[in-house]
């Protein structure tokens, strides 16, 4: 006790000794004065000076024994100073210095210590930790950001000797502190709700209530969330416009969108409380999320038509996530326009939304307008913006326009990443500026900027369609020396340039390691396989290959109907073709011009007698109306320049007309048109 009242103690053991004034203020009194006795006589044989005579032997003996400590003392987390300076009721008591102090303490050590390093504070200052100074505590926002800190010291807390166990405002706050962690360790705060659960003491107040159901509605934890709306109700809480707006959002996190009909019903029928915008907005994330685009823009016209109520920029905005995510560009389009009309803030996701729309929508230039008016009203574009637009230019052959944003994109601040210049080398590849696009995939090499597989699989693509198959597939080797994984993208680019070449066993070798590779054998994949099999006449080849694709439950397209079938007329399968289109129906693949598209290519080579016994057959079948395969090939025979084969077959009852022969009517077929 006197070490604590020397002048050079320590910075701890003065704010000890403070603590012990106002607790123990006995123990830091001055001892009693001591008697004076003569002292014995000196070697010198002189007289003495007084010196303090031996202590009463009763006290010789206590300060001879060990001094038992004082007990550990419950510390408030807060100063009531009320009786030595006036404050006003309404003012917050001050904070103890113990609270910052205690706080700093547990973030230091890390979790596994601190336990122990607590108990050694507690030891060294004689403290312990009511409920409210825990509750205190975990709601500092220091304590927040380290969720696990903040769980260690309540666990800690609640092991206190006579500690009375945590109350509601330390379960909450701690709650609130745990939402930062991850999906995985969110069975903590089921724990917490639990042990809420199993003490009835504990009792709902309002506040705690908002909290709770905020927090738990946005980790979207239903079970947990609705038993603290029944809890409110026992509790006698009446609920808050607040405490629905997060009840709707964490069902509607968990897509409970059904469940949150109700409450936007009970809110509108039963409570004191009607929805606001952010009732509206929730509901129709809600919808949104569950693809139930019309009923959300149903709540969206019923906000409108309410008199105290507009729609703010998150409901348009959600619409045009939605309308965007569903590929209905115009929609997102239309909202924008109403935004601007209303004189609504446009968040930049919005513009970005809608231009994307645009330019997936094949209109860069109505793109270009929505950015120049971003840019008008201070918001600047972004990379993403700008390489939408360029792609989309791009795509609809303007190469020039495309170019000359990819400038102003720079001269702008912006830094091109490696999807605008994979989009960069893609236009200029389909444009025809092969070496120009080589000079761009040098400097992203050169520049240390991400080279990957789209880069090749553009180049290959260029290339091959250029007939400089050599060269792709160059390009080829180096991508897979590289690491990069080809896509079918990359193989069906590849694959079609030794078709077209004539290089069929190549394109036939590649088609095998696709499958080795365990890389997707598309749709398109085994279309350009045929196609090629019959332009080098391996039509048995070409059919087997059909019957597999088929057998794997790859469903034909249009297309590759259309090449299968070019191939089967031009070897003079007609009737396989047909059978093979009747096949499709089940399939759901209908091709409307199917027929029409075997007789031009009949007519287109030539082999006009084939394309007459086509269409016969055709019409004997009942899968065309007579008129229209008349129609189909008159067509045909003109675009082939058999002019004179057309206006015969115009001037005649072929296909349209019948023949009498007694009591037999027998209708006029297409071959007679090549009788003499």
């Amino acid at each position: 006790i006197r070490h604590l009242s020397c002048p050079s103690c320590d910075a701890e053991d003065a704010e000890a000794k403070s603590f012990f004034s106002s607790t123990h203020p006995l123990l830091l009194l001055p001892p009693p004065n001591p008697k004076t006795i003569n002292p014995p006589p000196s070697h010198g044989g002189g007289g003495g000076t007084p010196i303090p005579s031996p202590l009463p032997a009763s006290v010789r003996r206590l300060s001879g024994a060990p001094s038992p400590l004082p007990p550990p003392e419950w510390i408030d987390p807060y100063l009531d100073v009320s009786d030595l300076t006036h404050r006003r009721p309404d003012d917050p008591l001050p904070p103890s210095p113990w609270l910052a102090r205690v706080v700093s303490f547990i973030l230091n050590p890390p979790p596994p210590s601190l336990e122990s390093s607590l108990d050694a504070f507690c030891r060294r200052y004689l403290l312990r930790f009511p409920p409210t100074f825990v509750s205190a505590a975990l709601r500092h926002p220091d304590l927040h950001r380290c969720p696990d800190s903040a769980l260690c010291f309540f666990r800690w807390a609640s092991r206190q000797k006579n500690y009375p166990g945590h109350n509601l405002n330390s379960y909450v706050s701690l709650i609130d502190a745990l939402s930062s962690l991850t999906p995985a360790e969110s069975h903590q705060i089921r724990e917490l709700v639990a042990e809420i659960r199993d003490r009835p003491e504990l009792r709902l107040t309002p506040p705690a209530a908002a909290s709770l159901i905020r927090t738990l509605g946005s980790l979207g934890m239903v079970e947990e969330l609705l038993w603290v709306w029944r809890r409110m109700r026992e509790c006698g809480v009446e609920p808050s416009l607040l405490s629905y707006n997060c009840l709707m959002d964490g069902l509607v996190n968990a897509a409970f969108v059904d469940s949150v009909e109700k409450v936007f019903e009970a809110m509108e029928t039963q409570g004191n409380v009607r929805p606001d915008a952010v009732s509206y907005n929730t509901l129709i994330k809600g919808y949104c999320k569950m693809g139930k685009t019309q009923k959300a823009v149903e709540k969206f016209e019923e906000m409108q038509q309410r008199k105290d109520l507009a729609p703010d920029k998150i409901t348009y905005l959600t619409l045009i996530q939605c309308h965007y995510s569903e590929c209905r560009f115009y929609e997102c389009l239309a909202l924008y326009h109403e935004m601007e009309e209303r004189g609504l803030e446009i968040p930049p996701h919005a513009y970005s939304l809608v231009i994307g729309g645009l330019c997936k929508d094949g209109k860069p230039f109505e793109g270009l307008i929505v950015l120049e008016n971003m840019v008008r009203r201070g918001c600047r574009g972004n990379v993403a913006v700008y390489t939408a637009l360029i792609d989309s230019f791009a795509k609809n052959g303007n190469e020039d326009q495309a170019m000359v944003l990819f400038d102003r994109m720079k001269n702008e601040g912006f830094t091109p990443d490696e999807v605008t210049y994979g989009v960069v080398v893609n236009c200029l590849c389909k444009a025809g500026k092969l070496e120009k696009a080589m000079e761009w995939f040098n400097f992203c090499r050169e520049s240390a900027v991400p080279v990957n597989a789209i880069f090749y699989s553009s180049l290959i693509d260029g290339f091959g369609k250029a007939g400089r198959v050599d060269e792709a597939k160059k390009l080829f080797s180096e991508m897979v020396e590289k690491g990069l994984a080809p896509d079918s993208y990359c193989y069906n680019a590849l694959i079609d340039a030794f078709g077209k070449a004539g290089r069929i066993d190549e394109a036939c070798a590649l088609f095998n390691k696709m499958e080795k590779e365990g890389c997707d054998q598309t749709i398109y994949t085994y279309t350009i396989v045929i196609d090629a099999l019959f332009r080098k006449h391996k039509n048995e080849e070409a059919i087997k290959l059909w019957n597999t694709m088929i057998d794997k439950g790859i469903t034909p397209t249009a297309a590759a109907f259309r090449a299968f079938s070019t191939g089967l007329c031009l070897s003079g399968k007609f009737a396989l073709a047909c059978k093979v289109l009747d096949e499709l129906a089940p399939m759901g693949v209908i091709p409307e011009t199917a027929h029409e598209d075997m007789i031009h290519v009949l007519c287109k080579a030539g082999r006009f007698r084939h394309a007459c016994k086509l269409a016969d057959g055709i019409v004997d079948r009942g899968r065309e109306i007579p008129g229209r395969v008349r129609t189909i090939m008159i067509n045909a025979l003109r675009k082939a320049g058999n002019a004179d084969l057309a206006l015969k077959l115009v001037h005649s009852k072929i296909g349209i007309g019948y023949d009498r022969f007694g009591s037999i009517k027998r209708r006029v077929k297409f071959q007679t048109l090549l009788d003499p």
